[in-house]
């Protein structure tokens, strides 16, 4: 349940569908703040919910009401609110967002939770007092709920919620398993020792969202490496380097799951952080400039442009000989692309997360490359286009 709620009024000075207007509130406020403020992103961790648009048409007109609920805090809920009223146009129309109102769900909660328990306190007297003994059995039953169960053929060490959970957390062993439900993590299952991924993890990762939570050490690496490759694993956290799930408090548990980052774009920093060590290990081999920076045959000038972009929410389009052509705000990135003939652009070098909507317009406009500062959740990559991160340059 949402902690707030944003409520704003639309105006279109056209007819517009719902999804238009929800389109454009993802594409005006998409890089405003960077990646950790994304709505894609804050919806994808559920920190902000399905945005519900109630719109109407009037006099040639679109109306009507926005509604985003929000996990955020109340300055971020705040500065949510903010960056929708940037919506400047939907579609070819130009429109208005207005917000009316900041719901504080929880505060509406309390007030019919104080009316009902004035309802209770009135009734208390008529009721039978509890036995003592009913009391007891109910708090056993509870105790033995939260208890390590064992799931699937392979009677893989789990907590109780794994079959109706929505969500997965995979850990590597059973003391990991214990102890996550030691802090109130119901919805955990073990891997369980033996060689190979158990078919039983496969079917429950083709149906919910999977979270994979390895130890910090290099086993950690290697185990993640063949269940990322194997099985649909959504999100990763690592405990901290050096350490083990199983021993992991309340606290450091809760901050490594919060901080997960997509399944593909960690499968990609961790070949290369093996391949890197493999390296390490072969016997020296004094490198040349051209081995250092070639990354797709990219200019060592394109180094430098990338430390200068960082921080400043802007994008460098390049010809096919990494001439930059043009230098665009990351909010205005898709229409300038737009704007351009196909074959134009070879190269885009931006400020902030490659999303599919620009994947989708590059490739159309025949871009090959793109470098940002991470790649987000795309359901698709089309051929013919090279998807790098600013780290992916930098570290090569």
């Amino acid at each position: 349940m949402a902690k707030y709620v944003v409520r704003a009024r639309i105006e279109v000075e056209g007819t517009v569908d719902k999804s238009d207007i929800i389109g454009a509130i993802f594409g005006y406020t998409e890089g405003l703040f960077g990646p950790e403020f994304d709505l894609r992103e804050l919806q994808d961790k559920g920190r902000i919910g399905r945005i519900i648009v109630e719109a109407k048409q009037q006099g040639g007109k679109t109306v009507g009401e926005v509604l985003i609920p929000s996990n955020l805090d109340k300055a971020e809920t705040a500065l949510l609110a903010a960056m929708i009223e940037a919506v400047e146009k939907v579609g070819p129309y130009q429109a208005r967002i207005t917000v009316i109102d900041l719901v504080d769900v929880r505060a509406e909660k309390l007030k019919r939770i104080a009316e009902r328990a004035k309802e209770l306190l009135v009734k208390w007297s008529k009721e039978k007092t509890p036995d003592l003994r009913e009391v007891l059995n109910e708090i056993i039953s509870a105790a033995k709920a939260a208890e390590m169960i064992f799931y699937g053929p392979e009677k893989l060490p789990a907590g109780p919620e794994v079959g109706t959970s929505d969500t997965l957390i995979i850990v590597e062993g059973r003391a990991d398993v214990l102890n996550l439900l030691k802090y109130g993590y119901r919805n955990v299952i073990a891997l369980g020792g033996a060689g190979g991924v158990p078919e039983t993890i496969t079917k429950l990762c083709s149906k919910k969202v999977c979270i994979a939570f390895m130890d910090g050490d290099h086993a950690g690496d290697l185990i993640l490496r063949d269940l990322l490759k194997t099985v649909n694993i959504d999100y990763v956290a690592r405990a901290p380097p050096g350490k083990e799930v199983e021993e992991l408090t309340a606290k450091e548990i809760a901050k490594a799951l919060k901080n997960t980052i997509p399944a593909s774009q960690y499968l990609s920093i961790l070949e290369r952080k093996i391949k890197k060590e493999a390296i390490e290990l072969a016997p020296p081999k004094p490198p040349t400039p051209l081995e250092e920076v070639k990354v797709l045959e990219i200019p060592l000038t394109i180094t430098e442009d990338i430390k200068k972009l960082l921080g400043t929410l802007e994008a460098v389009l390049y010809d096919s000989k990494w001439k930059a052509v043009e230098k665009v705000a990351v909010r205005d990135l898709v229409d300038k692309l737009n704007q351009l003939e196909p074959g134009k652009v070879h190269a885009i070098v931006f400020d902030g997360i490659i999303t599919q909507r620009l994947v989708d317009t590059a490739s159309n406009k025949g871009v090959k490359v793109i470098i940002g500062v991470r790649i987000g959740n795309l359901a698709r990559k089309p051929s013919g286009i090279q998807l790098l991160t600013f780290q992916d340059i930098l570290t090569s």
